[in-house]
């Protein structure tokens, strides 16, 4: 029986901690992708903690037939577009580490070099908020997550052809989203 398995047995034999240590686990992992998906650091911070009340309140749903995190990306996901379809995309100015999936700097850069990677963190965001919820999903799970095929097909509940075909169009809108970007700010 694996940590998270132990873990979600614990909080549903009434053991509170044991959320608490799921929520540690994985809630900067959580928000480091919701933040590509809402388009600011509060909104992800509010999304994430509404994603982790839902879990917490649907614990005895999870069926164990996927990774925990699969199951509450998917809740997390779903709030996410909630939240989107709610308020319009919204574009934060800070853009800085922790407000933009957390991205390290390199120390040795100068003004200049900090500067050009933050207005090209800001400029993919701005391109992630014009795509279609199915787009940024995908890209932001493959690109910036890190998720394999299959992991992106379980959690978007897709056969994994159809995430290779919505991975090639939305690198392809994004790519034209960003040389939108580079001549209306050009």
């Amino acid at each position: 029986m694996n940590d998270d398995v132990q873990r979600i047995s614990a909080t549903l034999a009434g053991d509170t901690a044991a959320f608490g240590e799921l929520v540690l686990k994985y809630q900067d992992r959580l928000y480091n992708t919701v933040v590509h998906v809402v388009g600011n650091a509060e909104d992800a911070r509010d999304v994430v903690q509404e994603a982790l009340v839902q879990a917490f309140v649907k614990l005895d749903t999870f069926r164990q037939n996927s990774a925990f995190y699969t199951w509450l990306y998917r809740i997390a996901f779903n709030v996410a577009v909630s939240f989107r379809r709610r308020r319009r995309p919204t574009l934060n100015a800070d853009c800085g580490p922790g407000s933009c999936g957390g991205e390290a700097m390199d120390r040795q850069d100068g003004p200049p070099q900090r500067l050009e990677q933050e207005e090209r963190c800001r400029q993919v965001r701005r391109a992630l908020t014009q795509l279609s919820k199915e787009h940024c999903a995908i890209l932001v799970l493959r690109e910036i997550d890190g998720c394999c095929y299959e992991t992106i097909a379980e959690i978007l509940e897709l056969p994994v052809g159809t995430v290779r075909s919505r991975l090639h169009r939305a690198r392809l809108q994004l790519r034209e989203q960003l040389n939108t970007v580079k001549i209306d700010d050009g």
